[in-house]
Protein backbone atom coordinates (compact mmCIF):
# COMPACT_ATOMS: atom_id res chain seq x y z
CA UNK A 1 0.00 0.00 0.00
CA UNK A 2 1.44 3.28 -0.91
CA UNK A 3 2.36 5.45 2.06
CA UNK A 4 -0.23 8.67 1.02
CA UNK A 5 -3.11 6.14 0.86
CA UNK A 6 -1.79 4.75 4.15
CA UNK A 7 -1.84 8.23 5.59
CA UNK A 8 -5.27 8.59 4.33
CA UNK A 9 -6.70 5.68 5.88
CA UNK A 10 -5.31 6.18 9.00
CA UNK A 11 -7.19 9.77 8.99
CA UNK A 12 -9.93 7.40 8.16
CA UNK A 13 -9.80 5.16 11.06
CA UNK A 14 -9.78 7.82 13.12
CA UNK A 15 -12.94 9.39 12.12
CA UNK A 16 -14.60 6.08 11.95
CA UNK A 17 -13.63 5.46 15.61
CA UNK A 18 -15.40 8.54 16.52
CA UNK A 19 -18.16 7.73 14.47
CA UNK A 20 -18.73 4.88 15.48
CA UNK A 21 -18.37 5.62 19.70
CA UNK A 22 -20.64 9.45 19.06
CA UNK A 23 -23.35 6.89 17.43
CA UNK A 24 -23.63 4.35 20.34
CA UNK A 25 -23.73 6.80 23.00
CA UNK A 26 -27.13 8.15 21.75
CA UNK A 27 -28.62 5.08 22.82
CA UNK A 28 -29.83 5.41 26.00
CA UNK A 29 -29.62 1.43 26.70
CA UNK A 30 -25.66 1.13 25.49
CA UNK A 31 -24.80 4.04 27.89
CA UNK A 32 -26.84 1.94 30.71
CA UNK A 33 -24.77 -0.71 29.95
CA UNK A 34 -21.96 1.23 29.66
CA UNK A 35 -21.32 3.51 32.91
CA UNK A 36 -21.91 0.75 35.20
CA UNK A 37 -19.06 -1.10 37.12
CA UNK A 38 -20.85 -4.50 37.93
CA UNK A 39 -22.74 -6.61 34.92
CA UNK A 40 -25.05 -9.36 35.21
CA UNK A 41 -24.26 -11.92 32.25
CA UNK A 42 -26.94 -10.93 29.98
CA UNK A 43 -25.92 -7.66 29.95
CA UNK A 44 -22.01 -8.63 29.17
CA UNK A 45 -23.68 -10.15 26.14
CA UNK A 46 -25.93 -7.25 25.67
CA UNK A 47 -22.88 -4.62 25.60
CA UNK A 48 -20.77 -6.93 23.21
CA UNK A 49 -23.09 -6.86 20.72
CA UNK A 50 -23.34 -3.15 20.84
CA UNK A 51 -19.65 -2.98 20.29
CA UNK A 52 -18.59 -6.05 18.32
CA UNK A 53 -22.23 -6.00 15.74
CA UNK A 54 -21.01 -2.52 13.43
CA UNK A 55 -17.32 -3.30 14.06
CA UNK A 56 -17.71 -7.45 12.58
CA UNK A 57 -19.35 -5.74 9.77
CA UNK A 58 -16.53 -2.95 9.16
CA UNK A 59 -14.51 -6.05 8.99
CA UNK A 60 -17.03 -7.56 6.16
CA UNK A 61 -16.50 -4.30 4.47
CA UNK A 62 -12.98 -4.26 4.30
CA UNK A 63 -12.65 -7.75 3.31
CA UNK A 64 -15.50 -7.17 0.11
CA UNK A 65 -13.77 -3.61 -0.71
CA UNK A 66 -9.89 -4.17 0.12
CA UNK A 67 -9.00 -0.29 -0.99
CA UNK A 68 -11.34 0.55 2.41
CA UNK A 69 -8.78 -0.93 5.14
CA UNK A 70 -9.72 2.02 7.28
CA UNK A 71 -13.23 0.34 8.05
CA UNK A 72 -11.59 -2.73 9.87
CA UNK A 73 -11.20 -1.52 13.73
CA UNK A 74 -11.76 -4.86 15.10
CA UNK A 75 -7.95 -5.00 16.73
CA UNK A 76 -8.78 -1.41 18.45
CA UNK A 77 -12.32 -2.24 19.50
CA UNK A 78 -11.16 -5.80 21.10
CA UNK A 79 -9.06 -3.63 23.52
CA UNK A 80 -11.65 -1.54 23.85
CA UNK A 81 -14.10 -3.87 24.73
CA UNK A 82 -12.04 -5.45 27.06
CA UNK A 83 -11.29 -2.67 29.44
CA UNK A 84 -14.61 -1.15 29.37
CA UNK A 85 -16.19 -5.04 30.09
CA UNK A 86 -13.85 -6.92 31.39
CA UNK A 87 -11.55 -10.19 30.58
CA UNK A 88 -14.99 -12.22 29.97
CA UNK A 89 -16.13 -9.63 27.46
CA UNK A 90 -13.13 -8.82 25.55
CA UNK A 91 -13.07 -12.32 24.46
CA UNK A 92 -16.10 -12.68 23.77
CA UNK A 93 -16.01 -9.60 21.60
CA UNK A 94 -13.06 -10.54 20.05
CA UNK A 95 -14.00 -13.45 18.65
CA UNK A 96 -17.16 -12.02 17.83
CA UNK A 97 -15.46 -9.73 16.00
CA UNK A 98 -13.02 -11.73 14.10
CA UNK A 99 -15.54 -14.56 12.24
CA UNK A 100 -15.43 -12.43 8.91
CA UNK A 101 -11.74 -12.45 8.98
CA UNK A 102 -11.74 -16.23 10.19
CA UNK A 103 -14.21 -17.09 7.24
CA UNK A 104 -11.92 -15.15 4.52
CA UNK A 105 -8.79 -17.04 5.61
CA UNK A 106 -7.14 -15.00 8.00
CA UNK A 107 -6.56 -17.75 10.96
CA UNK A 108 -4.73 -15.37 13.21
CA UNK A 109 -7.75 -12.99 13.22
CA UNK A 110 -9.17 -14.94 15.96
CA UNK A 111 -6.88 -15.79 18.36
CA UNK A 112 -5.43 -12.22 18.45
CA UNK A 113 -8.34 -10.75 19.03
CA UNK A 114 -9.35 -12.92 22.05
CA UNK A 115 -6.26 -12.54 23.58
CA UNK A 116 -6.30 -8.48 22.82
CA UNK A 117 -9.73 -8.73 24.56
CA UNK A 118 -8.27 -10.95 27.44
CA UNK A 119 -5.57 -8.79 28.54
CA UNK A 120 -7.31 -5.51 28.27
CA UNK A 121 -9.79 -7.31 30.56
CA UNK A 122 -7.03 -7.88 32.96
CA UNK A 123 -5.57 -4.27 32.89
CA UNK A 124 -9.16 -3.14 34.06
CA UNK A 125 -9.02 -5.52 37.33
CA UNK A 126 -5.40 -3.61 37.91
CA UNK A 127 -6.58 -0.18 38.02
CA UNK A 128 -6.85 0.81 41.83
CA UNK A 129 -8.59 3.66 40.64
CA UNK A 130 -11.68 3.46 37.48
CA UNK A 131 -10.70 6.87 36.95
CA UNK A 132 -7.85 6.02 35.43
CA UNK A 133 -9.68 3.98 32.60
CA UNK A 134 -11.61 6.73 31.66
CA UNK A 135 -9.03 9.29 31.84
CA UNK A 136 -6.76 7.48 29.42
CA UNK A 137 -5.35 9.95 26.91
CA UNK A 138 -2.87 8.67 23.72
CA UNK A 139 -0.53 11.38 24.72
CA UNK A 140 1.82 8.93 26.69
CA UNK A 141 4.18 12.16 27.76
CA UNK A 142 1.05 13.24 30.49
CA UNK A 143 0.67 10.43 31.72
CA UNK A 144 4.74 9.96 32.06
CA UNK A 145 4.48 13.46 33.79
CA UNK A 146 1.85 12.58 36.29
CA UNK A 147 4.13 9.40 37.07
CA UNK A 148 7.00 11.34 37.91
CA UNK A 149 5.62 13.90 39.79
CA UNK A 150 3.51 11.21 41.77
CA UNK A 151 6.83 9.30 43.02
CA UNK A 152 8.42 12.30 43.98
CA UNK A 153 6.80 12.31 47.45
CA UNK A 154 6.55 8.67 47.46
CA UNK A 155 7.65 6.39 45.16
CA UNK A 156 5.27 4.51 42.83
CA UNK A 157 6.50 2.34 40.08
CA UNK A 158 3.33 1.62 38.47
CA UNK A 159 0.71 3.38 36.41
CA UNK A 160 -2.20 2.27 34.50
CA UNK A 161 -2.01 4.37 31.91
CA UNK A 162 1.27 3.96 31.28
CA UNK A 163 0.83 0.26 30.91
CA UNK A 164 -2.51 0.68 28.74
CA UNK A 165 -0.36 2.24 27.06
CA UNK A 166 2.40 -0.25 26.48
CA UNK A 167 0.40 -2.97 26.01
CA UNK A 168 -1.38 -1.41 23.20
CA UNK A 169 1.75 -0.83 21.40
CA UNK A 170 3.40 -4.29 22.11
CA UNK A 171 0.04 -6.11 20.72
CA UNK A 172 0.60 -4.29 17.33
CA UNK A 173 3.45 -4.67 17.56
CA UNK A 174 2.91 -8.82 17.75
CA UNK A 175 0.38 -8.27 14.82
CA UNK A 176 2.91 -7.46 12.42
CA UNK A 177 5.10 -9.51 13.08
CA UNK A 178 2.43 -12.27 12.57
CA UNK A 179 1.72 -10.14 9.41
CA UNK A 180 5.80 -10.21 8.43
CA UNK A 181 6.08 -14.38 9.20
CA UNK A 182 2.64 -15.21 8.10
CA UNK A 183 1.19 -12.56 5.34
CA UNK A 184 -2.38 -13.89 4.99
CA UNK A 185 -2.74 -14.94 8.36
CA UNK A 186 -4.35 -11.31 9.91
CA UNK A 187 -5.25 -8.21 8.17
CA UNK A 188 -2.61 -5.02 9.22
CA UNK A 189 -1.49 -1.59 8.11
CA UNK A 190 1.96 -2.18 7.44
CA UNK A 191 4.79 -0.03 5.93
CA UNK A 192 8.05 -1.06 6.15
CA UNK A 193 9.62 1.67 4.63
CA UNK A 194 9.43 4.56 6.26
CA UNK A 195 9.47 5.01 9.96
CA UNK A 196 7.61 8.14 9.98
CA UNK A 197 4.56 6.11 8.29
CA UNK A 198 5.62 3.47 10.64
CA UNK A 199 5.06 5.78 14.02
CA UNK A 200 1.73 7.22 12.48
CA UNK A 201 0.33 3.71 12.20
CA UNK A 202 1.00 3.11 15.60
CA UNK A 203 -0.06 6.40 17.03
CA UNK A 204 -2.90 5.72 15.16
CA UNK A 205 -4.01 2.54 16.73
CA UNK A 206 -3.40 4.08 20.30
CA UNK A 207 -5.19 7.70 18.73
CA UNK A 208 -8.45 5.42 17.96
CA UNK A 209 -8.59 3.66 21.56
CA UNK A 210 -8.10 7.48 22.99
CA UNK A 211 -10.71 8.86 20.82
CA UNK A 212 -13.43 6.92 21.77
CA UNK A 213 -12.85 6.32 25.46
CA UNK A 214 -12.96 10.42 25.87
CA UNK A 215 -16.22 10.33 23.30
CA UNK A 216 -17.73 7.87 26.17
CA UNK A 217 -16.00 9.92 29.01
CA UNK A 218 -17.60 13.00 28.15
CA UNK A 219 -20.97 11.80 28.42
CA UNK A 220 -20.51 9.96 31.15
CA UNK A 221 -19.19 13.65 32.66
CA UNK A 222 -22.38 14.83 31.34
CA UNK A 223 -24.37 12.21 33.05
CA UNK A 224 -22.83 12.84 36.59
CA UNK A 225 -23.65 16.46 36.19
CA UNK A 226 -27.09 15.76 35.47
CA UNK A 227 -27.36 14.01 38.23
CA UNK A 228 -25.79 16.27 40.27
CA UNK A 229 -28.06 18.91 39.22
CA UNK A 230 -31.09 16.58 40.19
CA UNK A 231 -29.98 15.71 43.39
CA UNK A 232 -28.70 19.74 44.31
CA UNK A 233 -32.62 20.74 42.83
CA UNK A 234 -33.80 17.70 45.03
CA UNK A 235 -32.06 18.89 48.28
CA UNK A 236 -33.08 22.50 47.38
CA UNK A 237 -37.18 21.77 46.99
CA UNK A 238 -36.68 19.90 50.38
CA UNK A 239 -34.37 22.73 51.99
CA UNK A 240 -37.49 24.96 50.89
CA UNK A 241 -40.62 22.61 51.86
CA UNK A 242 -39.12 22.53 55.72
CA UNK A 243 -39.11 25.93 56.13
CA UNK A 244 -42.92 26.03 55.27
CA UNK A 245 -43.70 23.37 57.70
CA UNK A 246 -42.45 24.97 60.73
CA UNK A 247 -44.19 28.32 59.69
CA UNK A 248 -47.34 26.85 59.50
CA UNK A 249 -47.12 25.39 62.50
CA UNK A 250 -46.29 28.17 64.79
CA UNK A 251 -48.92 30.53 63.34
CA UNK A 252 -51.63 27.26 63.74
CA UNK A 253 -50.74 26.89 67.44
CA UNK A 254 -51.14 31.04 67.79
CA UNK A 255 -54.64 30.63 66.62
CA UNK A 256 -55.36 27.51 68.83
CA UNK A 257 -53.91 29.32 71.79
CA UNK A 258 -56.21 32.54 71.59
CA UNK A 259 -58.91 29.48 72.15
CA UNK A 260 -57.93 27.79 75.22
CA UNK A 261 -59.06 30.33 77.66
CA UNK A 262 -62.48 31.10 76.43
CA UNK A 263 -63.35 27.81 74.80
CA UNK A 264 -61.67 24.22 75.96
CA UNK A 265 -63.99 22.29 73.78
CA UNK A 266 -63.76 24.41 70.41
CA UNK A 267 -59.79 24.45 71.22
CA UNK A 268 -59.56 20.99 71.84
CA UNK A 269 -61.25 20.51 68.35
CA UNK A 270 -58.46 22.51 66.75
CA UNK A 271 -55.94 20.33 68.46
CA UNK A 272 -57.60 17.42 66.96
CA UNK A 273 -57.74 18.78 63.90
CA UNK A 274 -53.94 20.36 64.33
CA UNK A 275 -52.92 17.08 64.98
CA UNK A 276 -54.41 15.25 61.59
CA UNK A 277 -52.39 18.41 59.76
CA UNK A 278 -49.67 16.85 61.49
CA UNK A 279 -49.88 13.59 60.99
CA UNK A 280 -49.95 13.67 57.01
CA UNK A 281 -47.41 16.01 57.18
CA UNK A 282 -45.01 13.96 59.00
CA UNK A 283 -46.53 10.51 57.31
CA UNK A 284 -46.08 11.62 54.05
CA UNK A 285 -42.48 12.94 52.89
CA UNK A 286 -43.80 13.36 49.19
CA UNK A 287 -42.79 16.30 46.85
CA UNK A 288 -46.32 15.86 45.29
CA UNK A 289 -49.69 15.67 45.63
CA UNK A 290 -53.32 15.13 43.72
CA UNK A 291 -54.78 18.47 43.93
CA UNK A 292 -57.66 17.12 45.84
CA UNK A 293 -55.96 16.20 48.77
CA UNK A 294 -54.29 19.71 48.77
CA UNK A 295 -58.07 21.13 49.41
CA UNK A 296 -58.59 18.56 52.06
CA UNK A 297 -55.57 19.44 53.77
CA UNK A 298 -56.92 23.12 53.55
CA UNK A 299 -60.08 22.13 54.97
CA UNK A 300 -58.44 21.23 58.09
CA UNK A 301 -56.59 24.61 58.10
CA UNK A 302 -59.34 26.98 57.83
CA UNK A 303 -61.74 25.44 60.18
CA UNK A 304 -58.91 26.22 62.33
CA UNK A 305 -58.73 29.82 61.41
CA UNK A 306 -63.15 30.18 60.79
CA UNK A 307 -62.72 29.32 64.78
CA UNK A 308 -60.12 31.97 65.13
CA UNK A 309 -62.23 34.92 63.40
CA UNK A 310 -65.43 33.53 63.53
CA UNK A 311 -67.87 32.33 60.68
CA UNK A 312 -69.61 35.92 59.96
CA UNK A 313 -66.28 37.14 59.20
CA UNK A 314 -64.40 34.52 57.14
CA UNK A 315 -66.27 33.29 54.24
CA UNK A 316 -64.78 30.40 51.99
CA UNK A 317 -66.17 29.90 48.62
CA UNK A 318 -64.85 27.25 46.15
CA UNK A 319 -65.57 26.92 42.85
CA UNK A 320 -63.30 23.76 41.70
CA UNK A 321 -63.67 21.74 38.53
CA UNK A 322 -63.71 17.85 38.96
CA UNK A 323 -61.31 16.92 36.35
CA UNK A 324 -59.16 19.49 37.78
CA UNK A 325 -58.74 17.79 41.16
CA UNK A 326 -56.71 14.88 39.87
CA UNK A 327 -53.84 16.94 38.36
CA UNK A 328 -50.45 17.08 40.85
CA UNK A 329 -49.17 19.79 42.39
CA UNK A 330 -46.21 20.62 44.75
CA UNK A 331 -47.41 19.56 48.44
CA UNK A 332 -48.26 22.32 50.67
CA UNK A 333 -48.58 24.64 47.95
CA UNK A 334 -52.24 26.04 48.80
CA UNK A 335 -51.97 26.70 52.51
CA UNK A 336 -49.38 29.94 52.43
CA UNK A 337 -51.29 31.57 49.55
CA UNK A 338 -54.67 31.08 52.00
CA UNK A 339 -52.57 32.11 55.12
CA UNK A 340 -51.38 34.98 52.94
CA UNK A 341 -55.02 35.95 52.33
CA UNK A 342 -55.98 35.58 55.97
CA UNK A 343 -52.86 37.75 57.73
CA UNK A 344 -52.94 40.33 55.01
CA UNK A 345 -55.98 40.93 53.06
CA UNK A 346 -58.80 39.85 55.75
CA UNK A 347 -57.00 40.75 58.92
CA UNK A 348 -56.78 44.19 59.00
CA UNK A 349 -60.59 44.76 57.45
CA UNK A 350 -62.85 45.30 60.79
CA UNK A 351 -65.53 43.48 59.02
CA UNK A 352 -64.33 40.43 57.58
CA UNK A 353 -64.18 38.97 54.18
CA UNK A 354 -64.15 36.45 51.58
CA UNK A 355 -61.65 34.14 50.46
CA UNK A 356 -62.35 32.60 46.90
CA UNK A 357 -60.83 29.19 45.56
CA UNK A 358 -60.96 28.15 42.65
CA UNK A 359 -59.46 25.40 40.25
CA UNK A 360 -59.82 24.67 36.39
CA UNK A 361 -57.68 23.32 33.21
CA UNK A 362 -57.14 25.52 30.29
CA UNK A 363 -55.02 25.34 27.44
CA UNK A 364 -53.08 21.79 29.27
CA UNK A 365 -52.31 24.05 32.12
CA UNK A 366 -53.71 24.34 35.86
CA UNK A 367 -54.95 26.83 37.11
CA UNK A 368 -55.27 27.71 40.60
CA UNK A 369 -56.90 31.29 41.88
CA UNK A 370 -56.65 32.30 45.68
CA UNK A 371 -58.66 35.62 46.25
CA UNK A 372 -59.93 37.76 48.82
CA UNK A 373 -61.57 40.58 49.29
CA UNK A 374 -59.74 42.30 51.98
CA UNK A 375 -57.92 45.54 51.88
CA UNK A 376 -55.74 44.93 49.14
CA UNK A 377 -52.52 46.52 48.34
CA UNK A 378 -51.32 49.95 47.32
CA UNK A 379 -48.78 50.78 44.37
CA UNK A 380 -45.91 50.84 47.05
CA UNK A 381 -46.81 47.74 48.57
CA UNK A 382 -47.39 45.68 45.14
CA UNK A 383 -43.81 47.01 44.19
CA UNK A 384 -42.38 45.34 47.57
CA UNK A 385 -44.06 42.18 46.26
CA UNK A 386 -42.69 41.89 43.02
CA UNK A 387 -40.29 39.64 44.54
CA UNK A 388 -42.50 38.32 46.92
CA UNK A 389 -40.24 38.79 49.39
CA UNK A 390 -42.58 41.80 50.71
CA UNK A 391 -45.22 39.21 50.81
CA UNK A 392 -43.80 36.67 53.83
CA UNK A 393 -42.01 33.73 53.91
CA UNK A 394 -44.49 30.78 53.17
CA UNK A 395 -45.28 33.56 49.46
CA UNK A 396 -41.58 33.80 48.77
CA UNK A 397 -41.26 29.94 49.82
CA UNK A 398 -44.60 28.85 47.11
CA UNK A 399 -42.22 31.64 44.61
CA UNK A 400 -38.89 29.62 44.84
CA UNK A 401 -40.43 26.36 45.19
CA UNK A 402 -42.25 26.64 41.32
CA UNK A 403 -38.65 27.87 39.82
CA UNK A 404 -36.91 24.66 41.47
CA UNK A 405 -39.36 22.22 39.87
CA UNK A 406 -40.83 23.61 36.88
CA UNK A 407 -38.66 26.82 35.65
CA UNK A 408 -40.06 28.96 33.27
CA UNK A 409 -42.84 26.63 32.75
CA UNK A 410 -45.21 27.58 35.82
CA UNK A 411 -45.81 31.17 36.66
CA UNK A 412 -46.86 32.92 39.74
CA UNK A 413 -49.23 36.03 39.33
CA UNK A 414 -50.45 38.75 41.85
CA UNK A 415 -53.22 41.28 41.18
CA UNK A 416 -54.02 43.19 44.03
CA UNK A 417 -56.50 46.74 43.77
CA UNK A 418 -56.17 49.01 47.38
CA UNK A 419 -59.33 48.57 49.56
CA UNK A 420 -60.99 45.58 47.01
CA UNK A 421 -59.05 42.77 47.16
CA UNK A 422 -55.78 40.53 46.19
CA UNK A 423 -55.75 38.02 43.53
CA UNK A 424 -53.09 35.22 43.11
CA UNK A 425 -53.32 33.16 39.92
CA UNK A 426 -50.41 30.23 39.81
CA UNK A 427 -50.40 28.45 36.00
CA UNK A 428 -48.65 24.89 36.41
CA UNK A 429 -48.05 22.44 33.94
CA UNK A 430 -50.55 19.25 33.89
CA UNK A 431 -48.98 15.92 35.37
CA UNK A 432 -51.63 13.21 36.09
CA UNK A 433 -52.09 11.86 39.63
CA UNK A 434 -50.23 8.00 38.66
CA UNK A 435 -47.90 8.75 41.02
CA UNK A 436 -47.11 11.78 43.87
CA UNK A 437 -43.73 12.45 41.75
CA UNK A 438 -43.34 12.12 38.28
CA UNK A 439 -40.81 9.59 37.23
CA UNK A 440 -36.99 11.38 35.70
CA UNK A 441 -38.82 14.80 37.02
CA UNK A 442 -35.96 16.20 38.70
CA UNK A 443 -33.74 14.63 35.64
CA UNK A 444 -36.21 16.77 33.45
CA UNK A 445 -35.95 19.78 34.66
CA UNK A 446 -31.81 19.68 34.99
CA UNK A 447 -31.79 19.39 31.43
CA UNK A 448 -34.93 22.17 30.68
CA UNK A 449 -32.71 24.80 32.56
CA UNK A 450 -29.57 25.11 30.40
Amino acid sequence: MEQRLILINLLIKLGVAAAVSSTLVRSKEFKSLLFREERTFRQKIYLVLWFALPITAGVGIRIIQPSFSASDISFETALLLGVMGGRWAGSLGGALMAVPALLHGEWAAMPSHVLCGFLAGQLRTMAADKDDIWSFSPFIDQSIFRLIRRNLPRPRLFDWQVMFFTTIVALRLVQSELVRSFPRSIFSIESPDNLWVWAAIYAATVAAIGIEIKVFNSVRIQIKLEEQERLLLHARMEALQNQINPHFLFNTLNSISSLVRFDPDTARDMIFKLATILRRLLSSGEAFAPLHDEFEFIDNYLDIEVVRFGRDKLRVVKELDPASLEVVVPSMLLQPLIENSIKHGLSPKVEGGSIYLRSRLTDSKLIIEVEDDGVGMGGAQLQESSSWTGMGIGMANIAERLQVLYGNTARMTIDSHEGKGTLVRIRLPLVQATSSVPEGFYAERSSTRR
